[in-house]
Order: C-alpha cells, then structure tokens, then sequence
C-alpha cells in the first residue's frame, strides 16, 4: 500500500486529470477551450502535468476491464485516470526499489523483518521495505541507511565508532540501543539506552536516553524531546502506533507491510488527522478501520489498488 505520488505539483496533476476528463466528455465550449488555454499558459508545469497525464491516461482508458473505444462517463474516466497515475507511479517506485537493491548489503522486502548480527557482534533489527549499507573499517563502524527504519543494539568499541548515516546526517552511538527512522524529508532518532549524538546541517546535538530528535536533510538537527520508545519502535512487535498523523504518512507507513497502491482523489485527504493502533499483519484492516473513522469511501479495484475519497 503507497500514497501514489507523480513527480509534479499536486494541483498541476488534480487539474490536469480534471481537464482530460473534460476533452474526453466531448468538445469543449468556447468558454472551456478559453479556460483550458489560459490554464496551460499560466505555468510550464501545468502543460508538463497534461502531457504526462494524457499520454498515460489515453493508454489506460481504452484497457480497463469492460472498457469501449469510445465516450464513456466521467465517472468512469476519472478511474480511469486514477489507474493510470498509479501506474505511472508504480513504474517510479519500481525503479527507486531497484537503485537501492544496487545500492545496499541488506533489503527488506514487503511484510519483512530481518535482524543481522555484524561481525563485532552488534545487531541490525531491519523494518519492512528497509535498505542498509555496511562500511565496517579498522577506524570506524559506519552504516548507511538508505530508506526505511531500523533499531540498533551496539557491541562496545572504544576504538571504531559506530556511525549510521540516514538523510544526509548521522547519529553516533555513545551507548548501546537507538532506532533510526528515514522519512520523506528526513530522518527521526530513538533513544533506548544510553545516549546518540546526532549531526545534520552542520550542528550537533545530544540525544539522551527516552529522548527522540529529528532533522530535515541538511537542516540542523531539532532539539529533543521525551518519547515513549516503547510507542515510537512499536514496529518491533507487530504494531504501528499513530497520535494525531497526517493520512498520507499513515499510509506510507502501512504501504511497508502491503503491496499496493492508494490513490486519493482529493490530495487535501492526506492531510486528515489520523489515531490509533494497527497490526502491520492486516493493513487493509487497519485501512478499514481509518475509512471509518474518517468517514471517507475506499474503492477496491483490487486489494492492490485502492481509490480514497469523502
């Protein structure tokens, strides 16, 4: 399960699949066709987000199961046309999966979890949908964590720091238990035990134990803050815990334990507060569970893609 995302602004992309519904209804009125010109000339994006969006809508509309070659009705079109922007951004996700295969020593895949123990005996709990890369030298134990989030036990080495990069900044273990998580702009730091300094956008910072710290890629790290650990890592035992989360990050979170795709026909749903607690073993359970909460509507074209709307 992802929040669907094409690489142009959300209101270029809504307005854009809005205007490919309207050419496909039929001709447009000299008062459309006035609006629509006036659109594609106010910004290069907006004539960018049409062109994408057409391309891969005129390919998907007429290979839906049951589709004709000619009209049909907007409401079908816009499914239509909500299939295809998943596509197009399953094709994105699939290609971003397989630089970071290239790119890492250990994956984890959809629903997985993996633990590694390293050579100097420290130990590796690894997320669903999670990359790592080791750089173990005589100077210094560095990892890098490429997306996703894991929790770490350090063996002691006064001589060879342990370093995990995530995000454009790192945290360094002065102790011994600590969960790094990557996000869209950046990445968190749980402490368990002991302390971590962390380091990003050229300032450094001190994370106690029960703490957590956070950093936007090349910002300064923000200050830290108390944190239930036992909440923030409830991942480690099958549980995903939300207090008042954005809809699209909650998403993206379940997505690490479901294949799919969710697709929200209004983008300002994402922003719709969501609490609770869920098993990363049922995410569409958990997806029920939201639906109703929020009062919105889920359309199941497949438990693999899904369209959100109120």
């Amino acid at each position: 399960m992802k929040d669907d995302e094409i690489d142009m602004p959300d209101s270029a992309r809504g307005a854009a699949i809005d205007w490919w519904l309207r050419h496909n209804d039929g001709p447009l009125s000299e008062k459309e066709q006035a609006e629509f010109a006036a659109w594609l000339a106010q910004d290069e994006a907006n004539a960018a987000a049409f062109e994408k969006i057409s391309g891969v809508c005129g390919f998907m509309a007429t290979r839906l199961p049951g589709a004709r070659p000619r009209r049909k009705s907007r409401r079908s079109l816009k499914k239509a046309a909500a299939v295809a922007t998943v596509v197009a951004a399953a094709f994105t996700i699939f290609f971003d999966d397989l630089a970071l295969f290239l790119r890492a020593d250990h994956v984890t895949g959809i629903g997985e979890t993996k633990l590694l123990t390293l050579e100097d005996g420290s130990r590796v709990e690894l997320d669903a949908r999670s990359a790592v890369a080791i750089h173990y030298g005589d100077g210094q134990r560095r990892l890098a964590l490429l997306s996703g989030e894991a929790w770490f036990e350090v063996a002691p080495d006064p001589l060879r720091p342990f370093v995990v990069e995530a995000a454009g900044g790192t945290a360094t273990a002065l102790g011994t238990a600590f969960d790094v998580a990557v996000e869209k702009s950046g990445a968190r730091v749980t402490v368990a035990r002991h302390r971590v300094a962390v380091a990003s956008g050229g300032k450094n910072a001190i994370v106690e134990e029960g703490q957590q710290s956070a950093f936007v890629e090349n910002a300064a790290t923000q200050p830290s803050k108390p944190v239930n650990v036992e909440r923030a890592t409830a991942w480690r035992r099958g549980r995903l815990i939300f207090e008042n989360r954005p809809l699209g990050e909650v998403v993206e979170a379940l997505g690490r334990y479901h294949r799919g795709y969710v697709y929200f026909l209004d983008t300002a749903l994402r922003a719709r507060s969501v609490s609770g607690v869920f098993r990363t073993d049922d995410p569409l359970a958990a997806l029920d569970e939201i639906e109703s909460a929020l009062g919105l509507h889920a359309t199941y074209l497949s438990n693999y893609l899904i369209i959100l709307r109120e």
